[in-house]
């Protein structure tokens, strides 16, 4: 690739060698090696400090530390089929990297998003020659994104070793990974890098930017802790907050330091984890309904607003009437109608105020009696009929509204409830294959313990008087 560039300032072109120069100006002809060489290209300071040895990357003390499993099986050097599952930014890259760096095989780098079929068969072809005798490595980042076609045609080469894949995902791979490839790979899990881990890689970024410009950059206090505790365990998003103060810092100014206030600036809500199809939408989502079950109303309006901070509203409705139901039910059935309303007012209002009335909800429900005897009754008539057990309804149940159905046998000797005391007539509802079958139990709060007990003395009556 060659560049040419016009003296005087004047702007750069790509378009090639040109004969006529417009102007007659003079013209230089710059290699691609001698422009890069004057011109330096910026590299963002992540991949700049990306750390070459295990004891260097933060964070992930649980399989990096000491004696973590991962750490053990590099310093041995045989490295098996691994899937690294993990939000982005905590060091899946990185540590794929150093693996590649230690093992003496030839090591490809595809990125699913961009990768296809023939990338994967062009690396294969050199299993087996002399360019990999020894089989090859491949780090195939956003394994997710490959369909199950595409992961297939790794498996024959993992199988007799020839490929050892490391994979890196931020998604769930025991939804998103062909169930095949998960048999033949180790799954470790990477974690949000906590402040703590957070702050050595900040202060080694500051002082690395301290020498690239060679002047000191100090800091008010509390801003590396700031970016620390705000960027949400993603050590990229750190190095970016770091990059962007220090790129932001005035030309002519003197004594200078960064401030905690553009700290906060540049930190606006980056602690934020959330994608509306992955796993943290349904782990906030489940992590609500759990601490409303579990009746801790300070752990719900916590999820909740993790949901409303995203901009989710809709999925913190929805939600929200299913515990009702779910978790309150039977308990306090005036929630499912009180909930509703709650909805209804935040869907009118819309964000930020639909907060006021979800936020009631929460409280109301979590601190509210409860009751799972409805899920638990319907899942139980559910799962009998996914076995089979349904029978035929019993002819005296069966619809008898029209001429003939009488002399089908259908409706008759019905007994209409209405016409016996107390609205109660002991007669057979179930099919015959199901006959005392019990699926609803009271459960064991006030409401429904007054429904027993009304209906113990009522169905008591009625055996009496028989």
């Amino acid at each position: 690739m060659q560049l040419l560039r016009f003296v005087k300032n004047i702007p750069f072109t790509t378009n090639g060698l040109t004969d006529k120069i417009e102007g007659g100006r003079e013209a230089v002809l710059l290699t691609f090696m001698d422009w890069e060489g004057e011109f330096e290209m910026q590299r963002p300071l992540a991949d700049e400090l990306r750390p070459h040895e295990i004891q260097d990357v933060v964070g992930q003390t649980h399989i990096l530390g000491p004696h973590g499993m991962l750490r053990r099986i590099i310093e041995r050097g045989e490295i098996p089929n691994m899937v690294f599952y993990g939000p982005s930014g905590i060091g899946k890259t990185t540590v794929a990297e150093i693996i590649a760096s230690k093992v003496q095989r030839p090591i490809h780098r595809l990125n699913a998003t961009t990768a296809s079929i023939s990338d994967i068969k062009e690396i294969l072809s050199d299993v087996g020659t002399l360019l990999a005798p020894e089989g090859v490595v491949i780090y195939l980042d956003e394994i997710q994104y490959f369909n199950k076609k595409q992961q297939q045609a790794l498996l024959e080469f993992m199988e007799n070793g020839k490929v050892t894949l490391i994979a890196s995902t931020t998604e769930n791979p025991y939804f998103y990974v062909y169930n095949a490839v998960l048999s033949r790979s180790t799954i470790f899990e990477f974690k949000p890098v906590l402040p703590e881990e957070m702050l050595p890689a900040i202060r080694r970024a500051f002082a690395y930017l301290e020498q690239k410009h060679g002047m000191p950059i100090p800091c008010e206090d509390g801003v590396m802790e700031h970016i620390a505790s705000s960027c949400g365990g993603d050590v990229r998003k750190a190095m970016n907050a770091v990059e962007t103060l220090v790129s932001a810092r005035p030309l002519q100014a003197k004594d200078y330091q960064v401030s905690l206030k553009d700290a906060k600036l540049v930190s606006q809500r980056s602690s934020m984890r959330y994608d509306r199809d992955g796993d943290a939408h349904y782990d906030i989502l489940s992590a609500l309904q759990k601490s409303i079950r579990g009746s801790d109303p300070d752990a719900g309006l916590h999820y909740l607003a993790r949901l409303l901070e995203a901009g989710d509203l809709i999925s913190a409705c929805r939600r929200l009437m299913v515990i009702a139901s779910e978790d309150v039910g039977l308990a306090y059935p005036q929630a499912v109608s009180l909930v509703k309303a709650c909805i209804d007012s935040a869907n009118m209002l819309g964000l930020p105020e639909a907060r006021i009335p979800l936020a009631q909800a929460v409280i109301l429900l979590a601190t509210a009696p409860k009751s799972n005897s409805a899920i638990c009754g319907i899942d139980a008539a559910a799962q009998d009929i996914k076995r089979g057990k349904s029978g035929e309804v019993p002819p005296h149940l069966k619809d008898a509204h029209y001429p003939g159905a009488e002399s089908l046998g259908r409706g008759i000797r019905y007994q209409y409830a209405h016409d016996f005391p107390n609205h109660y007539v002991k007669q057979q509802y179930l099919p015959d294959e199901l006959f005392g079958r019990i699926y609803y139990e009271f459960g064991d709060n006030k409401n429904e313990q007054a429904a027993k007990r009304y209906w113990q003395e009522i169905k008591n009556t009625e055996e009496t008087r028989n």
